[in-house]
């Protein structure tokens, strides 16, 4: 089936899906996840395949970190799905009412947006988490994700079409575009017609690609440069450990740490506690100032704007909080941002000051996500101002209807 005739199929089946009840929809969603567990072992091996390929493609390990699938991932995937279960359904919903002083009475209604294309690359977990959340908020789904994954996802899409077989929802909410021709993708961001949102998910060169190319609505999603400054005033053994799990745990996602900002007060003291605890697992790349303290190797001006996605951190050593805040101004891509500090006015200062989608006080930037913020799932994180910001969850998926009753009323 061409790509043409998948988002025709979806275009027809989203007017459906739009006014399916809350019941239906998380009964299909538990056939889903009950099918995900029922294929694990098919969908393991399938992302066998993608791993060895990747490997023998000298894909560095921490990117083929965020394509391996694991029984607990599965089991996380399952658990997202549960978690969006549980919350409240975003359509037809409406907070505000009103009547004018003609008589009519207007609401403003939440209605799904219809057909959603989601571009995204390796991470094969999205196919669950867009579906699901597509699903629950009255969306239908094209998914495109990278050559790097086509078996996972191909594997993943089986089992959660062979799910709502066993549902009152048909299957042809979910299309998978197998085509990994990049021209697909183009054609894909022109189709007006049939498809209503647009969002990538991946790197720079992606995301540009679609803002660029793209004439259907597109949500930007998050390149995450994410900055970590240590105040003079931080709990200095905390702050080790923070920025540790904001660099080490998973180094191939957006919101991990790729800089360290530290106030020149306390360099003298924390630099090399913060070497010690990374210096075996971590390249670290330091300003002049660094570099004086601990022996590591020199950032240059490309350092403090890359976003690694690996084992590198790059060491700045900043005057003060407005030194740190006029660096992030500079370098951040407005992701995740944190301030690590005991002084409540710094604190509020970042906060207010730091233009990102989510920014913190005395923790990891690692919490950036859906699942983390009690959404289940994310369709990506959006780093733009428009619509949506941050985390995409399901009242992110859904537009507005104003529904006008009246009794014979006519304008004058």
């Amino acid at each position: 089936m061409s790509l043409v005739e998948k988002c025709k199929v979806l275009h027809e089946a989203s007017r459906a899906l739009a006014t399916i009840d809350t019941k239906s929809k998380n009964k299909a969603l538990q056939e889903v996840a009950f099918s995900l567990k029922e294929h694990e072992a098919f969908i393991l091996e399938e992302n066998r395949k993608d791993i060895e390929k990747a490997k023998n493609n000298n894909m560095k390990e921490s990117l083929i970190d965020r394509l391996r699938l694991s029984e607990k991932r599965i089991d996380d995937m399952i658990e997202g799905i549960k978690t969006i279960m549980d919350l409240k359904d975003p359509v037809w919903r409406s907070n505000e009412v009103w009547t004018l002083e003609n008589g009519l009475t207007v609401s403003k209604m939440t209605v799904p947006m219809g057909v959603i294309g989601i571009i995204y690359e390796s991470r094969p977990n999205v196919t669950v988490d867009a579906f699901s959340l597509a699903l629950k908020s009255g969306n239908c789904i094209l998914l495109r994700g990278s050559s790097t994954s086509i078996y996972s996802n191909k594997a993943l899409v089986y089992a959660i079409k062979e799910g709502l077989k066993k549902s009152s929802i048909s299957e042809d909410v979910i299309a998978l575009v197998d085509d990994t021709n990049r021209a697909i993708v183009k054609e894909m961001l022109t189709l007006n017609e049939y498809i209503d949102l647009i969002i990538p998910r991946g790197g720079k060169d992606l995301i540009q690609f679609v803002v660029k190319n793209a004439t259907v609505p597109t949500i930007e999603t998050g390149v995450g440069n994410c900055h970590i400054f240590v105040d003079e005033t931080a709990d200095l053994e905390r702050a080790v450990d923070i920025i540790e799990n904001a660099k080490v745990q998973r180094p191939g996602v957006c919101n991990a740490c790729e800089t360290v900002l530290v106030h020149k007060n306390i360099a003298d003291v924390f630099l090399p506690k913060l070497y010690d605890c990374l210096k075996d697992r971590v390249e670290i790349r330091g300003c002049d100032a660094t570099q004086r303290i601990i022996s590591v190797k020199a950032a240059t001006k490309e350092d403090w704007a890359e976003e690694y996605l690996d084992y590198i951190l790059a060491i700045k050593i900043v005057e003060d909080v407005d030194g740190a805040i006029a660096h992030i101004a500079t370098y951040g891509t407005k992701h995740s941002e944190a301030i690590l500090t005991q002084k409540v006015t710094n604190a509020n200062e970042f906060l207010r000051k730091v233009d990102a989608a989510a920014v913190y006080v005395n923790a990891s930037t690692r919490f950036t996500d859906g699942g983390q913020f009690g959404f289940g799932a994310e369709m990506g994180i959006s780093t733009q101002k428009m619509h949506a910001r941050g985390p995409m969850g399901l009242n992110e998926l859904v537009t507005v209807k104003y529904t006008v009753q009246g009794n014979g009323q006519i304008r004058e």
